[in-house]
C-alpha cells in the first residue's frame, strides 16, 4: 500500500513523462464496498473501456495499446486487497508503462482518462486530503507515537515508564512525595519530546497532532523546543487508550478543521505579497509565467472536483518544479484572482 512519500516520488515520475505516440489511461477507482459489502467499481470499468475502444479504428496501433491495457488492468485489479479504498493506475502498453497506485485513503469516484499524458490531479487531491504527520497520545507515564500518512499508519512507536502510585500520607512526607512525582511526569514528558523530535526530523514531517490529559499536555507545551511547537496543529482531549483507528479519524479531523481555519489566512497573505509585487503572484497567466522561469515555490489553487486542462497543467507544473501544491476548499476564496496563486521562491 503506497504512502503520501512513495505516491508524491511515484507521481513526480509520472509527470516527468513526455507526450508519445501511445495513449495513457489513467484510471481512478473508489474501492470502498457498498452497502452489501460488495465492490462496485467493476461494472464501471467494463463499461467506460469498451466505450472509449469504440472510438479508435479496429486494428490501431493506438486501439490495440488499450485494448493489452484493459486486460492487464483486469487483471490486476481481481487480485487487490479488500483493505484498500482507493486505486490510481497509469497504464500505455505502447510506451512500456504500468504504475499502480494502491490507497488506504479513498478516491471520491470512479474516473476514467485516456490522454496523450497522465491524468494527475485527483491523486495530488489525495496528497494534499491525507497528509503525512505526527500523532501523539500520552499521559504522565506512556505514550504512544504514531506516522499517519495517506490515510494510513507508516510507523508507530510506544514509551513506558513505571506508574507513580497514589501517597496518602501528608506533611513533610506528602510535599517530598508530590516533587518527586512532579519530577518522574517531567523526565517522562521530556523523554516523549525526545523521541518526537528524532521522529519528526526522521521522516521530515512539518504536522503533530496531540493527544492526552490536563496534566500531561502542559508538562509537554512546556518541553517542545520552538521548531515543534510551529508544528503542533491541536491538541486533543484523547485517552492513552483510544484505539489506533479512532486516533487516525480524530487527529485527521483536527488537520480538516486547522486547514479550514487557516486557508483564509494563507490566501490573504497571497494575494498581499502580489499587492506588494513580492514574493507572490496570482491569474493563470503569471502562475505559468512563473513556472517557466522556475520561480513557485507553493501553488495554490481552488480544489475542483472536475479539474479542467488548466488544473491538470499546474499540478504537472508543480511536480516537475518541486512546488507544494495547496488546494483552497473555499471557492470564493481565489475566486478574484481566478482561482489560482502562488508563493514564490525569488522575484526578477
Amino acid at each position: 500500500m503506497s504512502t503520501t512519500g512513495h505516491t508524491t516520488e511515484q507521481l513526480d515520475r509520472l509527470a516527468s513523462l513526455e507526450p508519445g505516440p501511445y495513449p495513457v489511461l489513467s484510471l481512478y477507482l473508489n474501492l470502498e464496498p457498498n452497502e452489501h459489502g460488495r465492490d462496485q467499481f467493476l461494472p464501471f470499468l467494463r463499461k467506460e473501456i469498451a466505450d472509449r475502444l469504440r472510438t479508435y479504428p479496429a486494428h490501431a496501433p493506438e486501439r490495440d495499446s488499450i485494448e493489452q491495457d484493459a486486460a492487464r488492468i483486469r487483471e490486476y485489479v481481481s487480485q487487490l486487497d479488500g483493505s484498500l479504498n482507493g486505486l490510481a493506475l497509469f497504464a500505455s502498453s505502447g510506451a512500456g508503462l504500468f504504475e499502480a497506485i494502491p490507497l488506504a485513503a479513498p478516491i471520491s469516484e470512479h474516473r476514467l482518462y485516456i490522454a496523450d499524458l497522465p491524468h494527475l490531479y485527483p491523486l495530488a487531491r489525495v496528497l494534499d486530503q491525507y497528509p503525512r504527520y505526527l500523532a501523539l497520545l500520552a499521559d504522565t507515564h506512556s505514550a504512544r507515537i504514531f506516522v499517519f500518512a495517506a490515510n494510513t499508519t507508516v510507523k508507530r512507536e510506544r514509551i513506558e515508564n513505571e506508574k507513580t502510585k497514589h501517597h496518602k500520607q501528608g506533611g513533610m512526607s506528602q510535599a517530598r512525595y508530590q516533587r518527586h512525582t512532579e519530577n518522574f511526569h517531567l523526565l517522562h514528558a521530556k523523554e516523549v519530546v525526545d523521541a518526537i523530535d528524532r521522529i519528526v526530523r526522521d521522516e521530515h514531517l512539518d504536522k503533530i497532532v496531540i493527544g492526552g490529559d490536563e496534566v500531561i499536555i502542559p508538562l509537554l507545551r512546556e518541553q517542545l523546543p520552538k521548531h515543534l511547537a510551529a508544528c503542533v496543529v491541536d491538541t486533543l482531549a484523547l485517552d492513552v487508550r483510544t484505539p489506533e483507528h479512532d486516533v487516525l479519524d480524530a487527529t485527521m479531523a483536527a488537520l480538516r478543521r486547522h486547514d479550514a481555519e487557516t486557508d483564509r489566512e494563507r490566501v490573504e497573505s497571497l494575494i498581499g505579497a502580489y499587492r506588494a509585487n513580492g514574493l507572490g503572484t496570482v491569474g493563470v497567466d503569471n502562475v505559468k509565467r512563473a513556472f517557466e522561469l522556475g520561480q513557485v515555490d507553493e501553488l495554490l489553487m481552488t480544489a475542483s472536483a472536475d479539474p479542467d486542462e488548466v488544473g491538470q497543467d499546474l499540478i504537472r507544473l508543480a511536480s516537475q518544479t518541486s512546488a507544494t501544491v495547496r488546494f483552497i476548499e473555499d471557492p470564493s476564496l481565489l475566486e478574484p484572482v481566478g482561482g489560482v496563486g502562488a508563493f514564490l521562491r525569488f522575484t526578477l
